[in-house]
Order: C-alpha cells, then structure tokens, then sequence
C-alpha cells in the first residue's frame, strides 16, 4: 500500500525564461520608486477624489465612464489603510502621513508592468518566433508613455492591461479550436476573453472598442467554421451558443456586477446625488432620504407636495411662486397678465409648497380614508402659502413669447377669467388606473382649456431678469408631442394636509413630515438611472493647457506635464519614446502597402508569398492594425476634450505590429544571407537608438534626477513641446 513511498515524489515543470525575465523587468521598470513623488500627480487630483469617496461610502457619479476602474483604485486605498482623508484640489499638493501612496499606486503599476509579458506572448500566439515577441515586449519595456501612465493613481495602464488579456486568451481559445475543442482549457480561455472584455469597457468605455474587435474576429472565424463540411449542424449550434454566453451574456452580467457592487458601496448621500432623481436620492442614506423619509405614498386631495422637475439640469428646481405679479409691461413692450409669478427654484423653500385640490370641493385637507389622485384626474394646483390657483392662459410668457405665461390666479375683476384645471398624466404608468405616487410616479400637468403641458423652460434658456429674482421661467408648452423631461414633475417631499385655517396650514407647512412610509428603488431601476446618466451627462468641455487633437498624437507634436518641482525644477512628463512612436507609424504605413501590392497580386494570381504566410500575415495586421484602427479613428468623430493619454491604447497595438513587419521583411523579402545579416545589424541598431531614447528622456518619465535648465532645453526636441524652466 504504501510502495510508492520508496520511490522519490518528482515534479517536472518547464520553464519559459524569457517571460520570467520579462515579467521581472516589467515589474522594476514600473515599481522602482512608486512613492516618488509624494505628491499630487497630474489627475490624481481627479481619481482621487472618488477613492476618498469609497472610503466614506458617499454616492457620486462620474461621467467619463463605469465604475470597475475606480474600485480597483480604492481597492488599493482600502489594502492600505486610507481613510479618505485628503483634500483633492492642487496637483502638486503634498500628500499627509495618512494616504498610503503606494498602496494606491500598485494596482496602475502591476498592470502596466504585466503588459510587458502579454505583449510576448500575444506574438507567441500569432505564430511569431520567440525573438520578434521579445522584440515586441522590449518595446513594451521601453515605451516612456506607458511607464509614466502605469506608475501614478490612473486608468489607462488597466485599461490596457484587460485589453492585452482579452486580445491574448482569444487567441489562446482560436488555436485550441482545431484539436482542443470544448476542452477544459478551450472553455478557460474563451471565458476568460469575455471576462476581460467585460472588465475592459467596465475600466472605461474606450475598451468598447477592442471588445468589438474581438467580437467581429470571432463572427468572422465562425463563419468558416460553418462552410466547414466535417461540423455537424448540432457541433456548429453548440460552438454558436458557447461564444454567445462566453463573449455577450456573460460580459453584460459581469458589467451589471460592477454598478452592483457600486451602489452597495456608495451608499450616503453626497453632493452629487443631486443630479439624480428624487426616487434615487430617497434611496441614499442622508440627504433628501432623511427629509422623505416616512411621507405617504400615495397622493390624494387634499396633499401637500413640492413639485421637483425630472430634468434635473442644469440645476434641480421646484415649481415656486411668491406674492411678486408680472411686471405689466416688459422691457421689449410686451404686456403681461400682471399675476402672480410661477416660476422654477433651484433652492428648498416653503413657497414650493402646492396643495392637490379636488375642483368640485371647497376642502384643502385629506379626507378619511384618502382619496388617492389617479392618472387622468383633474385637479386644481393651490399654492401652499399664498392660497391662489395655478394658471395658464393665452398670454405670451415673459421670455418665451410662442409658449403660454403660468402664473397664480388674481382676479382683477376683468375679461380674464381663471383657467386652472390641469390633467394628471403619469408618464412612467403601467395602466391607465394608475395611482399618482410619491417620488415614484413622473407626471406631466396638461392645462384643461388649451392643452398646453406644465414645463420648466428656464432649464434650458435664460433666467428671469430682476423683477423674477432671477429664477428659471414656467411656461404652458403649446407643442405638447412627446415627454421632454422638462415637461416632467415628481412629487418630492409630502404630507396629507389636516389644517383648514390658512394660519394653521402655513405652521402645518413649515413643518417636517412624520407618517413612516419607505420607498426603495430596485437594483435595475438605480442602474438605468445612473448608467442614463453616466452616458447623457456631460461637463463643459473648456479648453485645457495639455488637451490636443487626434492628429497631433501619431507624430506626437504633443506632451503633458504632470508634475513640477518647486524648488529642484525636477519634473514628469508624459511623452512617448520618439523612436518607437516613429518606428511604429513607419511599420503601420509599411503594413499598408505591402497589403494592398499583395492584394493586387494575388488578383492578377501572382503569390508573392506562401499561402500560410499570407493567413499569417492578415490574421497578425487584424489583431495589431484593426487594434490600432478602432483605438484611434473614433477620436476624430467625438466632441470632448482630448489628451495625448487617449492615445495609448490605440499606440500599444501600434507597437506590436512592428516586430511583425520586421519579421515578415526577415523572412520574405530579404532572401539571401547577407541581406538578412545586413538586416539584422539593422535591427540591432536601431533598438540601440530605441534604448538611447529611452535612457535620455528616463529623467522625465520618472522625475529624477532632477536636471538643469540646460539639460531640460536639450530634451525639448520638438518646439511644440512644453518642458517646464524653472525660474530664478
């Protein structure tokens, strides 16, 4: 039984040297001094501010994309022990004892330094030999820009880093598709594509765009396997379905865990919950949760409620009147009803107070049982504190002459009579029974009389000049088709009314609401919200010191400076090694044209090539072009503010297609020994010259040493460049 203890336990492992090596030096290169400097980095004055967010657990929304790639920040910031004490507003600012800057720094640095391996085994999957996949990783090693991006509280070294693995486990699981199909480690790599892609796009949305890559590559190759006559039509439906749930449905679920995870983090309320509609703020700890907390759900005659606009920007705002009328004449001679003003407020305020009331009864309070307001009811609008009735009529409102003027009615004892019935239209109803609720229901009022919609113009134009204390103008919207938000109103904060007398009901209404009724969002509900906002909300793009074009990245006429020394002068940059950028545009325009002189060849049935080169050669330039094509050419059609780090992942496949070239040129195009011999002393200088490069413009990818005036002026090889003098 136990025989086999007299023989020794032998484990046999083989080794790959290079990818060791190459992971080590990835990992000094991107390591080395991680705390330096201990300062604010270019933005990490923008990151961190959502790390401290986590740490304390408030609500905030970032539009430049989905939240995977800022909780892998704070994850760092949580290994290390950061309490999200920090004030994030100075790049430079020196960072106190208690932020833990290279605990938040690792994660960036880690992904920057295992590209370096990826990149080599991406060519080892391409069918390169092992020398032009150490090529391509050294260029990796190399590359200036992506030490720098890799070695501060940023995102593009992750983004980069799922891009590389989804791009590698795909061709893992594409050569194991002949003879390994369905295998364990064919559904580990074809899981583990989709898995990357889906925590690609979750870093930023940019990863979007290899995920389609991928997703057009694998439709592609299977469409040949469907013209293959030894798959059975069972076979074909099952590698359809295997890739459907690998690469879509898996993808989108592990994305939902994201925003999951999110919003079970971020669980207080903050200041950007603002922008979030009052359901989703009532779903926040603190805040407006604290106000609405308990208010009755359901409203009836007799509620009294404020009225919050949908839209939400650019500033929330309530529906609010006060005891100032319509001037009666405007500045351009234009008349006015010489009523009350309604218009929307962008503050809490008693005068946002309205009472729901029933237009065949004199009473202002909640009968018992209630008498809930459905979809479709009519009602009349009485503001809270000044008793008089909502109303539209055919007058021109003060900034917007083709829309009806709202106002509270006054009767003048004149040729106007009130116009003040308004239709309950619940937007977001599941039936036409439907019961107006708090928070809950979006409603649009629809004027009786002349069928113009309730809307919050102001939102969208000019305030109101002085005699409007400048607040957002109300209108009766005549065009009524469709559901534009500021056509839409929630019920925020409500009580039923009990108090008859005006006096009792203006304490009744300055008081905080007590009923004990709660209301939760569901978790698709908080996540179509936020993603709609993630992706529809937008800040003013305004013109940055270091923003740039498309065009000013491939021959980088552009730098950014990310940090300066006060005192030393030293400093980082981020630029790209001169050499490889230049070497790769030369590659990608090579790659270029020896395409299309094949394609036309190969027309004119003229094989400059073998067969299995020529699949070589196209299957490599999809992967390194088609990466550097859909990485890039979708800058040009985007308005927003770009910066040369945008670049980078596009440059990063730009870079392997440069050992394929080399290689291709190697083994087909130089055809005698001395060519090749001549070619190789080529290749070997010009890696000297990428080394150079490298070596020479260390001081600034790193910020030490610190160099002279003299010495920094030497490395502004082009004028475009801003390489920061320190003065005397």
């Amino acid at each position: 039984m136990l025989g086999f203890l007299k023989e020794p336990v032998v484990v046999t492992a083989k080794i790959n040297v290079n990818l060791v090596a190459l992971t080590v030096m990835g990992l000094i290169s991107r390591l080395w001094g991680l705390c330096y400097p201990r300062a604010v980095v270019f933005d990490e004055v923008y990151y961190g501010q959502f790390v401290s967010l986590y740490m304390k657990r408030i609500f905030f929304v970032d539009d430049s994309g989905p939240p995977f790639g800022h909780m892998l920040l704070a994850l760092g910031g949580y290994l290390g022990g950061f309490d999200g004490n920090f004030l994030w507003n100075r790049i430079g600012a020196e960072y106190s004892m208690n932020v833990p800057v290279w605990s938040l720094r690792l994660l960036p640095a880690l992904a920057g330094a295992l590209c370096v391996p990826l990149a080599y085994q991406i060519l080892v999957e391409l069918h390169f030999s092992h020398c032009a996949a150490l090529g391509a990783a050294l260029l990796i090693l190399l590359e200036n820009s992506l030490i720098t991006q890799s070695r501060f509280m940023l995102l593009e070294s992750i983004l980069i880093f799922f891009i590389l693995l989804a791009v590698l486990s795909y061709l893992k699981f594409n050569n194991l598709q002949k003879h390994s199909a369905f295998s364990g480690s064919w559904w580990f790599w074809l899981l583990l594509t989709g898995v990357a892609c889906s925590c690609a796009v979750g870093v930023k949305y940019m990863g979007l765009f290899t995920y389609l890559l991928l997703l057009a590559t694998a439709g592609l190759h299977f469409w040949h396997m469907i013209g293959d006559q030894s798959l059975s039509n069972v076979s074909l439906l099952c590698h359809f379905l295997a890739r459907g749930l690998a690469l879509i449905i898996i993808p989108m679920g592990l994305y939902l865990s994201f925003f999951y995870v999110h919003l079970a983090l971020l669980y207080r309320s903050g200041p950007h919950d603002q922008i979030m509609t009052s359901a989703f703020q009532a779903s926040l700890e603190g805040g407006l949760a604290r106000i609405t907390q308990g208010q009755p759900l359901e409203v009836a005659y007799g509620s009294q409620i404020t009225l919050r606009n949908v839209l939400g920007k650019p500033m929330q705002c309530w529906l609010h009147s006060h005891t100032n009328t319509y001037p009666i004449r405007y500045e351009n001679g234009r008349g006015s009803s010489h009523q009350q003003q309604v218009t929307c407020y962008p503050f809490k305020d008693v005068n946002n107070w309205w009472i729901v009331k029933d237009p065949g009864m004199q009473q202002l309070v909640v009968s018992n049982p209630p008498r809930p307001v459905r979809h479709g009811h009519i009602v009349q609008l009485v503001h809270g504190i000044t008793t008089r009735y909502l109303n539209t009529h055919d007058v021109a409102a003060p900034l917007s002459p083709h829309s009806q003027e709202v106002s509270c009615y006054i009767d003048y004892n004149i040729s106007m009579p009130a116009q003040n019935l308004w239709r309950v239209e619940i937007v977001n109803r599941e039936s036409d029974t439907d019961v107006w609720k708090t928070i809950l229901s979006e409603v649009r009022f629809v004027h009786v009389n002349t069928s113009a919609v309730l809307k919050a113009s102001g939102l969208s134009g000019a305030s109101l000049p002085e005699w409007g204390y400048r607040q957002l103008e109300v209108v009766g919207e005549k065009l009524s088709k469709g559901y534009h938000q500021s056509m839409v109103w929630n019920v925020e904060e409500h009580r039923y009314g009990k108090s008859q007398e005006q006096k009792e009901r203006e304490v009744e209404l300055h008081s905080p609401t007590q009923m004990d009724i709660s209301k939760n969002l569901s978790f698709m509900a908080k996540f179509t919200e936020l993603q709609w906002k993630i992706l529809t909300l937008k800040n003013e793009d305004t013109e940055h010191k270091y923003s740039s074009s498309a065009l000013d990245w491939i021959t980088m006429d552009t730098n950014i400076a990310y940090w300066f020394h006060p005192t030393s002068g030293a400093q980082i940059h981020l630029l790209g090694n001169v050499a490889t950028w230049a070497s790769a545009n030369a590659a990608a325009l090579l790659y270029l044209c020896l395409s299309l002189w094949y394609l036309l060849r190969r027309r004119r049935k003229i094989y400059d090539i073998p067969e299995d080169a020529w699949q070589l050669w196209m299957s490599a330039g999809g992967i390194c072009a088609g990466g550097w094509a859909v990485n890039y050419l979708p800058f040009f059609l985007m308005e927003k503010t770009l910066f040369l780090y945008h670049y980078l992942p596009a440059v990063t496949f730009q870079i392997l297609l440069i050992p394929v070239v080399l290689q291709h040129l190697s083994d087909h195009l130089c055809r005698s020994v001395l060519l090749r011999s001549m070619f190789s002393a080529l290749i070997v200088g010009w890696f000297s010259w990428v080394y150079f490069v490298y070596c020479t413009f260390s001081p600034v990818t790193y910020g030490q040493p610190a160099l002279s005036p003299t010495e920094l002026k030497a490395l502004r090889w082009r004028d475009t460049w801003n390489i920061l003098l320190r003065k005397h």
